[in-house]
């Protein structure tokens, strides 16, 4: 009996944008995904500026926000996931993210 092995690999992200309602990613292969930023809170309640100051990780399979303390993945943009980060631990970093502003 013969069997194959079959290898997928994920596309790298080269390009990141993030409005007040959408995050977009264009990836290796020439595609662009958007996604709602509603998906992942952290980043809806982030200021722009928090936003802006990002960098591409993990040799390009992910993006970390550090301000607002989130990393997203190309896989969980593929498909479709959203953050997955529980209410009570999203109140908690908001209280206190709300708090190092005032």
């Amino acid at each position: 009996m013969n069997s194959a092995v079959v290898t997928l690999s994920l596309p790298k992200i080269v390009n990141v944008r993030v409005t007040d309602d959408t995050l977009s990613v264009d990836i290796e292969d020439g595609r662009t995904i958007s996604v709602p930023l509603t998906w992942y809170p952290r980043l809806a309640y982030a200021t722009p500026e928090e936003r802006r100051h990002f960098y591409i990780s993990g040799a390009g399979y992910g993006i970390h926000w550090p301000d607002v303390d989130e990393d997203i993945g190309i896989e969980g943009i593929l498909l479709g996931r959203r953050s997955t980060e529980s209410p009570e631990s999203f109140k908690r970093w908001l209280d206190s993210h709300l708090e190092g502003k005032s």
